[in-house]
């Protein structure tokens, strides 16, 4: 027997919680298939995700096809939970990637699609809902090769769509060898010469799968239950085991975190080497901190049992990591992936409700944002607001009500405004000497900034020795920069820069004997603390900062006569058409619009399509603000900005 940990990804409404019922009544975990539209289903068990039919949290759920055990992650398909995809992508063997046959290709199955081919991870396609109206196979199968990947495989063929007797039949045919043979040298050569048997094919197939180089295609429904056997017998037969040595080192990734009933941390881990015992003292995260595992649960058969051990493979709930976060290594740090999709490009103002104490709000807070770190907490101190980030208005409805509903709190929000950054215009430097002029820091700091590439991040440099002062000292100050960048000269984040530190200096602490340490004589990490801001803004004063945008590339398809009335509103959304095609009796624009403007557009397009309108949009860059509307951000009580203000509340932090 050999273990799969599988994703089942989606566009929303394209059936995949369904289709997720199905393998678990096929399986014979549940002796009933749950409903979405009535609440009842195995893995949406949030109240809050029964009562708006949406997943909003991946879930895990194990059974058992044949030989092979299945741990199922359940992930939502809507754009603005895609965080929650992005985390589990790291912990997956193989994935089904669920298309309806009505709707096709959307735009979130070509953004999972992309995603699961960068990482090469195997992936099966479920066309879905074959039994509806309006299902259809050669179109679908047209798409699904046109706008996500020329590699998929048909694994048979479906008839007597849109009706309840829709039934998919197996069976490669010369579409399939044609696909196989592009990958496969040896392969093209027999089919050549006509000496290509059934189970070569089949060996092929299998082969081309694992590598992720091939995507096999099975249409089937998950209502009525039709090819979905035909789907079992693919993912038995065409993904990768999960693999991982269990006496190796122990290895493993945290990819989910929630709260039980005591309010304890359970941390979603994977396991890729080694073996996790309960009372183990486990290192994780940047900081390489201890934990002890107090219990460890598994997944089995619909539900999770406590056991002693977690092997290599597997994926196990832990208790016991008091500090414990999501992304969190556990024992041996795995090779990074970086981000998979776009950070949050929206952030509104959480506004408490009447007898909503702000403390209590911003615990809650904390604690979602514990399971979802991209919400971003920030909290301005001067006007005593939190701020959070943003994917779109369906999750700011999510937290409302998860406030609401958990914690009994009862929150606002003001409009949604885009998330900007700013980048440095130019070059500029800026020192502060210690012991000299008004330097009230026993420290000498220099910086110079300077931009760098669109998507760099922010790079530290050295422009003097590391031994000519301690080193935590030039920890401190490239700490400081970091979090210092947050906030810029518009109150943005500052990206894209290279922060080089050209003069450095401090006042060595007495080396005397008989002589005390006294603080006022010597430097301190906190004398680089506190002057490093104040140096980096004078720099970015001198350099400048330009305030940017982000801007989502769009995809429109609707009827050509509706175009007169969609394009005006376009310009007045600040969209840039950059293409326009027509297609017969449709016409297909591309361009790019601002990012906190595609809800409104998405809102009024069914009125100007009559409903025929299709819509796709993704963040693409960001753009310089227009000049003269430059959006300042709020700033807080640490704003270095105004030299006065901001000594003066550092000297009351440090004094008490």
């Amino acid at each position: 027997m050999h273990l799969l940990n599988l994703g089942i990804l989606a566009h929303v409404d394209a059936g995949k919680t369904s289709l997720t019922e199905r393998l678990l009544h096929t399986a014979g975990v549940i002796d009933e298939i749950g409903s979405v539209d009535a609440g009842s289903t195995q893995t949406d068990s949030l109240a809050l995700e029964r009562q708006r039919g949406i997943t909003i949290k991946s879930a895990v759920v194990s059974f058992a096809l044949g030989d092979v055990t299945v741990n199922l992650i359940d992930t939502p398909g809507h754009p603005d939970f895609i965080a929650e995809v992005e985390r589990v992508l790291g912990v997956l063997d193989g994935a089904v990637l669920v298309v309806s046959a009505v709707e096709g290709v959307q735009a979130q199955t070509r953004v999972l699609m992309r995603t699961l081919q960068r990482l090469r991870i195997p992936t099966l396609v479920f066309v879905n809902k074959i039994d509806r109206r309006g299902a259809r196979y050669e179109g679908v199968l047209r798409a699904l090769s046109e706008r996500l990947t020329p590699s998929v495989v048909p694994m048979g063929s479906a008839d007597g769509l849109g009706t309840r007797d829709a039934r998919f039949t197996p069976g490669l045919g010369p579409a399939a060898l044609d696909v196989l043979a592009d990958q496969d040298d040896d392969l093209l050569s027999a089919y050549v010469e006509g000496t290509v048997s059934e189970d070569r094919l089949h060996t092929a197939l299998a082969a081309q799968t694992r590598q992720a180089l091939v995507h096999p295609v099975y249409f089937g429904s998950a209502v009525t239950g039709a090819g979905v056997n035909e789907l079992i017998t693919g993912i038995k037969a065409l993904l990768p085991a999960a693999d991982g040595d269990p006496d190796g080192p122990v290895s493993g990734t945290v990819f989910k975190v929630e709260r039980g009933p005591a309010g304890e941390k359970i941390a979603y881990a994977r396991m890729f080497s080694g073996t996790l015992r309960t009372r183990d003292r486990v290192p994780f995260g940047d900081a390489r901190e201890e934990g002890r595992i107090t219990a460890i649960g598994v997944f089995d058969h619909g539900t999770d049992v406590r056991c002693d051990a977690v092997p290599a493979g597997r994926i196990a709930r832990l208790w016991g990591l008091v500090d414990i976060r999501i992304g969190d290594a556990l024992g041996e740090p795995r090779k990074a992936y970086g981000r998979f999709f776009a950070p949050p490009t929206l952030e509104t103002v959480v506004v408490p409700g009447p007898g909503t104490d702000s403390r209590t709000l911003h615990l809650a807070l904390t604690r979602l944002a514990e399971q979802d770190p991209l919400i971003d907490l920030r909290h301005d101190e001067v006007r005593h607001e939190t701020s959070v980030s943003l994917y779109g208005e369906v999750q700011k409805e999510v937290i409302q009500a998860t406030l609401a509903d958990d914690f009994g709190l009862d929150v606002t929000f003001r409009e949604t405004t885009p998330l900007c950054v700013e980048r440095p215009a130019g070059t500029g430097e800026a020192v502060e000497f210690n012991k000299k002029d008004a330097n009230p820091f026993l420290a000498t700091v220099g910086l110079r900034v300077a931009p760098a590439l669109a998507g760099s991040g922010v790079d530290f440099r050295l422009e003097v020795e590391l031994g000519s002062m301690p080193y935590a000292f030039f920890k401190a100050v490239e700490d400081t920069v970091r979090d210092t960048l947050g906030q810029g000269l518009h109150g943005w984040q500052v990206t894209d820069c290279t922060v080089t530190m050209t003069h450095c200096g401090y006042s060595p602490r007495q080396s005397h004997a008989h002589q005390g340490f006294d603080k006022s004589m010597s430097s301190t990490g906190a004398d680089f603390r506190g002057l490093t801001p104040l140096v980096l803004i004078e720099a970015l004063r001198r350099a400048g900062t330009v305030v940017y945008e982000p801007m989502h590339r769009f995809r429109s398809e609707a009827p050509a006569d509706t175009l007169g009335g969609l394009l005006p509103v376009l310009a007045a959304l600040r969209a840039v058409p950059r293409t326009t095609e027509t297609r017969g009796d449709s016409c297909v624009l591309e361009g790019v619009i601002p990012a906190d403007r595609v809800h409104a557009l998405e809102q009024r397009l069914p009125g100007l399509t009559r409903g025929e309108g299709e819509w796709e949009s993704a963040f693409d860059h960001y753009a310089p603000v227009t000049q003269g509307a430059v959006p300042r951000r709020p700033r807080t009580d640490h704003n270095p900005l105004d030299r006065k203000e901001y000594l003066l509340n550092v000297t009351r932090r440090v004094g008490g």
